[in-house]
């Protein structure tokens, strides 16, 4: 049965990994369905306004970091203000995004999806510090260290996470310890290495009307 996460990616056009492993297997809806959903989503042709096509960038990037629309608007917002006062202010976006902890979380490979490691961080599996974290909008900092709470160690979903870290290639703004299972922030995220799947200069576009 298809799911929402992947009419979501059908209706945005783009893979955007919102399930895993799935996404990388013959099994992802995309593969079998590269089309828009609805029963007419095969016939649907034409061009797309300019307006249609800033909301489907404003989308691809907002369902990608899994954010609901009133947070993700902020953001932007807040990216759009410092206009002048920063060199790039889709590096500044992007930073914001990649260091919000759920995303973090996602990064250091501690889940396979950023939906996951939400529900890792409301569930209180997650700390920063050494302290139980439990909000998924927290930003993380520079020499932050992000583990995997004690009393959740055991738990199903971490049997094998030291395993899978130690195969695992992180973005270089972050350092693993498999052993330990945790991760440091030694740097900060760029927009280059996000790789973002979204036309930026669209979505302010989007947000400046």
């Amino acid at each position: 049965m298809e799911t929402r996460n992947c009419k979501i990616c059908r209706r945005v056009g783009t893979k955007l990994f919102l399930k895993g492993d799935k996404c990388l297997s013959i099994k992802c809806t995309m593969v079998k369905k590269p089309y828009p959903p609805g029963q007419k989503g095969k016939r649907r042709t034409g061009s797309v306004s300019e307006y249609g096509k800033e909301l489907q960038e404003k989308q691809r990037l907002k369902n990608w970091y899994n954010l609901r629309e009133r947070k993700f608007k902020n953001y932007v917002k807040e990216a759009l203000r410092a206009r002048g006062k920063v060199e790039d202010t889709g590096d500044l976006l992007i930073k914001r995004l990649e260091t919000l902890l759920d995303n973090v979380v996602f990064r250091m490979g501690f889940a396979s999806s950023r939906s996951a490691a939400r529900q890792m961080v409301s569930h209180g599996h997650i700390m920063v510090n050494g302290k139980k974290v439990n909000v998924s909008s927290y930003h993380v900092k520079t020499k932050d260290i992000v583990s995997i709470n004690p009393k959740s160690a055991s738990k199903t979903i971490f049997q094998d996470l030291r395993n899978k870290l130690n195969k695992y290639n992180p973005p270089s703004w972050i350092k693993i310890d498999a052993d330990k299972l945790e991760g440091t922030v030694i740097g900060e995220p760029s927009l280059e290495e996000a790789n973002p799947p979204a036309e930026l200069s669209a979505i302010f576009e989007f947000y400046s009307r």
